[in-house]
């Protein structure tokens, strides 16, 4: 919502500004959630190249870190060869605002209304996820190299 609708041709540019291929993902941001789900696109296919091409990373879903933050927090450093006993001091950091002093911290996002989520950008949205492979809104969405602490 505070970046603001963009055409198709300016998605392209940003998106190769951020090294990946911008016509894959040239598309008009149609309402306040499309950036959040090119963003998701975006970095999700390219999460899921690496790992067809052999390289070792995993995923971790926010709605386990939310539900279960001092699991998910084990599951992590545990993955990562970290001490497990640092999960308490993690799941602590959770408090502070990464974004402070920005226009993206939670103070300034935290004042304005979730967007509707019509029948229409439903379709428009799932549209754009099926377009690149991605789980659709209302399905489970755990993709391969999930971490999970279920």
């Amino acid at each position: 919502m505070l970046l603001g609708y963009l055409s198709g041709h300016m998605t392209k540019v940003i998106i190769d500004c951020m090294g990946y291929p911008g016509s894959d993902f040239c598309v008009r941001l149609e309402s306040d959630l499309m950036l959040g789900v090119l963003l998701y696109s975006v970095t999700t296919s390219s999460y899921l190249d690496m790992r067809r091409r052999g390289f070792n990373v995993s995923a971790l879903r926010y709605e386990d870190l939310v539900a279960r933050p001092m699991d998910m927090c084990r599951v992590i450093l545990e993955y990562c060869h970290l001490p497990v006993s640092l999960a308490e001091n993690a799941v602590k950091a959770f408090d502070s605002d990464s974004q402070k002093n920005s226009i993206l911290a939670q103070s300034v996002i935290g004042n304005f209304k979730e967007p509707p989520l019509t029948p229409q950008t439903k379709s428009k949205l799932n549209e754009l996820l099926r377009k690149h492979g991605m789980p659709l809104i209302g399905e489970l969405g755990i993709i391969d190299g999930t971490l999970s602490c279920y």
